[in-house]
């Protein structure tokens, strides 16, 4: 997009006082939601409700009547535009004030948080946390989505969404509001749009992103009641050192006393850091870091210490492991406890560096200790629900997330069985569940878990576990409609389509065991008729993405069989970007013996293929997103597709068969 001068698209224009008032008044929700979003997604969210409302009601100007950026007007009309002029004047300051929250002078200290941070400002709330509703799983979608953007990216979202502006006007008032790249921001925002699709201005003005209309809760009460307890303890102690320095005759005491051997002033574990009781409802990052300590030996230093001494330093009596591409040296800060108690006859200690989780496990009796390394950087709401705490005997004990209200087992080859209700004590550890065996597929155990309403509304999924430190989050994308329809976004695996769906896809999870697999989506991109009356058969992408980055695909042809007989695999790709939404088309083939004893070559593309060709041992071209053609048994085809764009695509490449 050219470069776009503010002053050919908003004029400078003299605003009054009382209309700015009033457009504040009328335009207040929206001025709120504007500053709420564009406040750094890192603080908590009753802080971003705090700062959103400031913003705004400093954004009213003086006395006097300031120059700001206004519409260019025919003339005659000038009357008509003065509420937007007022308004574009208000969204100007207050977006200044919210982009300057996180905004570090020159020479400022690293260690020290912004400036506009460290002021006072109204409103002002004692004894309570505010944060919006929650919404629904898209809207925690683009919670994450709007977090990894730009502040000004994320205001320009919120201004061409919700205020409608065109990428000219948004880029003119973001210029006015002091940002630099202008532009660049706007098409940042743009990029946004694949996540929120069609309906992203109703997922803005949801109740997860109201600012106004918010919930309250007391703050931790047992840790203001130990806060008030300690300042009482240390301004007792400070009164009797200042008697004793006062004192005739301490000057030698004083001498004695400090020339022994130094005394170490805490443990180890007095390093450690604790989260808040309540802080998982009261953040935008809800993930491993807002998790409280939990468990009966969480104040135990002995064990703590050999916990940290253990990942800081293995000797030979402690056996290490790790994920693939999970680095095994020590915290480069101050790790945070998550959990400390006795499971099975074990001591077990999990800590986290914010990158890593480490679980420290050591028997009641003879025995080496186990300290077991797992990456969870960008985790999220389900990738951080639950964690292992033990594995024996074919089953496992999970420590589940303070989020989650409600927990179940059940078997995925069995979608119509319902789910078993699980015991969850009091600090989160779960009774045994049932683990998947590491030979034949007989069944396949998952967790279904339910988060609180407090984070998002009706939100349950699915956790499998394939052998590492933290369960496998399970996914589903549904069939396209009809046509050319925008592409659909994977949703939680728990509905009879999806569970349907996994039912014969279970079996094929095997080869991703202990591999660093942090989710799996089954998508089903295309369906099929088959040769002979032989019924429907629906193609899927499996994709098993990693917390590394990279993901393996497996591709499989349902035809119709029992419902938990596994899916025909067409072949297998590794590291690679097919079937992400960085890859979102893909086209298949296979080989398929009809009921007759006929052999035929099965073909499908995704929703924007329009055309498919085959060639070496069989040459065909056919319009559409399927192909069902004679073939014989063997010999080399190749496939390619033409999308609806022209483009060539090309097979996904197979490692296996």
């Amino acid at each position: 997009m050219p470069q776009i001068h503010r002053n050919s698209i908003i004029p400078r224009s003299r605003i009054a006082t009382d209309k700015a008032e009033a457009a504040l008044l009328e335009e207040y929700t929206g001025l709120v939601r504007l500053a709420y979003l564009t406040l750094p997604a890192a603080f908590t969210r009753h802080r971003r409700v705090l700062l959103a409302h400031t913003a705004v009601q400093r954004a009213l100007p003086g006395r006097r009547a300031a120059f700001v950026p206004g519409p260019r007007v025919p003339d005659g009309d000038a009357a008509d535009t003065d509420a937007d002029t007022a308004t574009d004047a208000l969204r100007v300051r207050t977006l200044r004030a919210a982009l300057s929250v996180g905004h570090r002078p020159a020479g400022w200290p690293a260690a020290l948080p912004p400036p506009r941070t460290l002021l006072p400002r109204l409103p002002v709330v004692w004894g309570l946390r505010l944060f919006p509703r929650a919404g629904g799983a898209q809207e925690v979608a683009l919670v994450r989505a709007l977090a990894g953007a730009s502040a000004a990216a994320r205001a320009a979202f919120v201004l061409r969404h919700i205020d409608s502006m065109s990428a000219g006007r948004a880029t003119a008032l973001l210029t006015a509001a002091g940002v630099a790249d202008a532009g660049s921001a706007v098409r940042e925002s743009v990029g946004l749009d694949a996540e929120a699709g069609p309906a992203a201005a109703a997922l803005l003005r949801s109740q997860e992103f109201d600012a106004c209309s918010v919930q309250t809760r007391p703050t931790d009460l047992l840790r203001r009641a130990r806060r008030t307890r300690a300042a009482l303890a240390v301004g007792a102690v400070s009164v009797v050192a200042a008697a004793a320095l006062l004192a005739p005759g301490s000057a030698p005491h004083r001498e004695a006393a400090s020339g022994g051997d130094p005394v170490r002033a805490s443990s180890v574990a007095g390093d450690l850091t604790r989260a808040g009781r309540d802080t998982w409802a009261d953040t935008s990052r809800v993930d491993f870091t807002a998790w409280p300590a939990r468990g009966d030996r969480s104040e135990d230093t002995s064990l703590l210490d050999r916990a940290l001494d253990a990942w800081a330093a293995p000797s030979g009596a402690v056996r290490v492991s790790r994920t693939p591409d999970t680095p095994a040296d020590a915290p480069p800060r101050a790790p945070q406890l998550l959990f400390a108690g006795d499971v099975g006859g074990r001591s077990v200690v999990l800590v986290s560096d914010g990158e890593r989780l480490a679980r420290y496990t050591a028997p009641d009796g003879d025995g080496p200790a186990h300290l077991a390394l797992a990456r969870v950087d960008d985790a999220d709401v389900t990738t951080a629900a639950a964690v292992v705490l033990t594995r024996d005997h074919g089953s496992a004990r999970y420590l589940t997330a303070p989020w989650i209200t409600e927990a179940t087992t059940r078997d995925l080859l069995r979608p119509d069985t319902p789910g078993r209700p699980l015991d969850v004590s009091h600090d989160g550890v779960t009774d045994p569940v049932p683990v998947a065996p590491a030979d034949g597929c007989a069944r396949r155990p998952v967790l279904q878990l339910r988060s609180s309403p407090r984070i998002v509304e009706d939100h349950s999924f699915l956790l499998a576990d394939l052998g590492g430190l933290s369960p496998v989050h399970l996914t589903y994308t549904p069939l396209p409609g009809h046509g050319t329809p925008p592409p659909r976004q994977p949703r939680e695996a728990t509905g009879g389509q999806a569970l349907v769906a996994w039912a014969r896809t279970a079996c094929r999870l095997q080869p991703w065991r202990g591999g660093a697999v942090r989710a799996v989506n089954a998508w089903d991109f295309a369906e099929q008729r088959l040769p002979k009356d032989a019924g429907r058969a629906v193609w899927s992408c499996v994709r098993a993405s990693t917390w590394r980055g990279p993901g393996d695909v497996a591709l499989l042809l349902r035809t119709p069989a029992a419902a938990a007989e596994p899916a025909h695999l067409v072949g297998r790709s590794r590291a690679t970007a097919a079937c992400s939404r960085f890859g979102q088309h893909v086209v298949a083939d296979t080989r398929w013996k009809s009921p007759d004893d006929r052999w035929y070559l099965l073909a499908a593309g995704s929703r924007a293929v329009t055309r498919i060709e085959a060639s070496g041992a069989v040459t065909e071209s056919h319009k559409g997103r399927t192909l069902a053609v004679r073939a014989p048994e063997h010999g080399t085809v190749r496939v390619a597709a033409r999308l609806d764009t022209g483009e060539r695509l090309n097979e996904v490449p197979r490692d296996e068969p």
